[in-house]
C-alpha cells in the first residue's frame, strides 16, 4: 500500500485531537480561572532511501566529488504536547467580598476534612489547586469553594489578632458582624463586641511548572512528578500573597478564562482545513491504486 495513505491517516487523528482541544477552550470560555489547552504536532520517523555521504578524496587528499546530503520520506505526523497555557486572564469586578481573584503567579489550596479537631489531609497526594475564586461560607462558617473543599491557610491565634504557622480551614466565627479579605490573604472580622479580629490569612500555592499539573475537572489541578520539588512536603510551595514569588490577592473580583475567541475559531479553521486537505491525500492514493488495479482486467 501507499506510504501517502497511511501518512493522510496521521495528519487526520492531529488534526482531531487539535479539534478536541480547541472545543474544550471554546467550551470553557466562562469558566473561571480556565487556563487554556494547545494542541502541537510533531513528525513520525523518516524512512531514509539513502544515506548522507561525505565528500570523495582522491589519493591526495583532494576532494573530487561533493558530498551529497540524505535522501528520506517522511511517514506522518503524531501529537508532539498538549500544553495547558497558565497566562493571566482578565480580572472582573463583582464586589462579592468572597469572590478571590490573583494577580500574577500561584493558586488557591483546598483539601478535605479528616476525622478528628480542624484536621486537614494536607498531604500533596490529597490537596488539589485551583485559580477559580469564587468561595463560600458552609454551615460552619468555614470558607469552601463550590464543591464543598476547604480552602487552605493559616490558623488565628488564641486571642485572634494574628495567625499561627499550622495549616488549617478559615472560619469566621457566629457572632462576626462584618468581614474583609485584604491582599495579603488575611480575613479580617469584627466581632460581636465590635472589636477586629482575625480569622486566619489565606495561602497561595506556587510551583516551578504550574504546566506540569494534572487537571482533575472542577476547576482543580494535582501535583504531577513534573510540577516541580516538594523534598519538605507542603512548606515547599505554600506563601503568604506576595510572598515567595506568589501573586496578590483582590477581593471582590474573579479571574476569568484566558481563552481568545478570536484565537480558537483561527485554530479551529485551521484544524478543519488539514484535517481536509489530509483527506485528499488518502482519495488521491486511492485513485493511484484503483490505477494500479485496472492494469490488469
Amino acid at each position: 500500500m501507499l506510504r501517502s495513505m497511511y501518512t493522510g491517516i496521521s495528519g487526520m487523528k492531529g488534526f482531531q485531537t487539535k479539534l478536541d482541544v480547541v472545543s474544550n477552550n471554546i467550551a470553557n470560555v466562562n469558566t473561571f480561572g480556565f487556563k487554556k489547552g494547545r494542541y502541537t504536532f510533531s513528525d513520525l520517523m523518516s524512512q531514509t532511501m539513502q544515506g548522507a555521504t561525505g565528500p570523495i578524496q582522491n589519493a591526495a587528499g583532494d576532494p573530487t566529488l561533493g558530498g551529497r546530503n540524505p535522501m528520506q520520506v517522511g511517514l506522518g505526523t503524531t501529537t508532539g504536547s498538549i500544553d495547558n497555557i497558565h497566562t493571566q486572564g482578565n480580572r472582573q469586578t463583582t464586589n462579592r467580598p468572597l469572590d478571590l481573584a490573583i494577580e500574577g503567579d500561584g493558586m488557591f489550596a483546598t483539601a478535605e476534612s479528616v476525622e478528628g479537631d480542624d484536621a486537614l489531609a494536607t498531604d500533596t497526594d490529597d490537596m488539589s489547586f485551583t485559580r477559580a475564586g469564587n468561595f463560600y461560607f458552609d454551615d460552619n462558617g468555614h470558607i469552601v469553594t463550590s464543591g464543598g473543599r476547604y480552602l487552605v491557610g493559616r490558623t488565628p491565634n488564641a486571642d485572634n489578632d494574628g495567625v499561627t504557622n499550622q495549616i488549617g480551614r478559615i472560619q469566621l466565627p457566629d457572632n462576626a458582624q462584618s468581614f474583609s479579605i485584604g491582599g495579603d490573604g488575611t480575613v479580617n472580622y469584627v466581632d460581636g463586641s465590635g472589636q477586629p479580629a482575625v480569622a486566619g490569612q489565606i495561602l497561595l500555592a506556587n510551583f516551578s511548572n504550574p504546566e506540569g499539573l494534572d487537571k482533575v475537572g472542577s476547576n482543580s489541578y494535582k501535583i504531577s512528578n513534573n510540577a516541580g520539588e516538594l523534598d519538605g512536603g507542603i512548606a515547599d510551595y505554600l506563601f503568604v500573597p506576595g510572598e515567595g514569588g506568589a501573586g496578590n490577592l483582590f477581593a471582590g473580583a474573579l479571574e476569568m478564562s484566558n481563552v481568545d475567541l478570536s484565537e480558537e475559531f483561527t485554530e479551529m479553521i485551521t484544524a478543519q482545513r488539514g484535517f481536509q486537505a489530509n483527506t485528499r491525500v488518502i482519495t488521491t492514493s486511492d485513485e493511484i491504486l484503483q490505477e494500479l488495479v485496472n492494469l490488469k482486467r
